[in-house]
């Protein structure tokens, strides 16, 4: 679609380190205006030890309305908001922020966005074993997600030992699942989820050891960049069944772009 542009367009800005991978500018721009607003989302590359300077600058523009959090922002931009959702306030962590009447308030959809793919793509939550590698923004999110669709225990296999406790007890305090410490095998594990960004680089190791899947568990990823990335193709090979980091975007993009139009 040709995409509105003038002197009266709201503004959305997509935040990260780095930034060219997101895929948000474009698909956020066209939902927004195919809802009738002429509104565009733009990526500004933000280092972390700029986000208070780029914040301060950025929040006196009378035109933006929303700003999208990526890696590595979603947890320092907690403090860049008003209010914080009931989600948002658990996991210390987001991912969208709009303006309000009354204030930036901040939400997190990774985590949601993240189960939904995996159930369109069949895959089944309720009593299974899962495992995630990860404990930051997004990997505490699909966590907090993963227990509250019914998992019946859950692994974090984190290498920062404080992040990993404290999301396991954060987690354990709902009383929904069991929660624990995992490591690199997924042996015996139903579901495996990388929340790591490990394979955007070329040479970056497997989160999880390949040669322990087997064709019964359901592989969930978050990076974009490559579409299909090594963990997924290797899992593909083997057998698996796995949605892409790609799949879990189209579901976070639907929510966010919810979140931003219902300001």
């Amino acid at each position: 679609m040709n995409l509105e542009l003038d002197g009266a367009s709201r503004l959305h800005f997509v935040i990260g380190d780095p930034i060219a991978q997101v895929k948000s500018p474009a698909g956020v721009s066209e939902m927004l205006q195919a809802r009738g607003h002429n509104a565009l989302c733009i990526p500004g590359h933000v280092a972390p030890q700029d986000l208070d300077v780029f914040w301060a600058g950025l929040k006196t523009l009378k035109n933006l309305d929303g700003v999208i959090v990526t890696v590595p922002h979603k947890i320092s931009a907690v403090h860049m908001v008003d209010r914080l959702s009931e989600r948002a306030a658990f996991l210390g962590a987001v991912n969208t922020l709009r303006r309000t009447q009354t204030g930036w308030e901040g939400d997190m959809f990774d985590g949601i966005g993240h189960v939904s793919a995996l159930r369109k793509a069949g895959c089944v939550l309720e009593g299974k074993r899962a495992i995630l590698a990860g404990a930051g923004g997004a990997g505490s999110a699909i966590a907090h997600a993963l227990v509250l669709a019914g998992v019946a225990e859950l692994a974090i296999h984190e290498m920062d030992d404080i992040r990993r406790t404290a999301l396991i007890a954060r987690l354990s305090s709902l009383g929904m699942a069991k929660v624990f410490a995992g490591s690199a095998d997924p042996t015996g594990f139903d579901v495996v989820v990388n929340a790591t960004p490990s394979g955007m680089k070329d040479g970056d190791p497997l989160p999880f050891d390949g040669d322990k899947l087997t064709p019964d568990m359901f592989i969930g990823e978050v990076i974009t960049k490559p579409a299909v990335s090594p963990l997924v193709a290797r899992a593909r090979s083997m057998g698996c069944r796995a949605i892409t980091g790609v799949d879990m975007f189209v579901e976070v993009r639907d929510l966010m772009v919810d979140y931003l139009s219902a300001r």
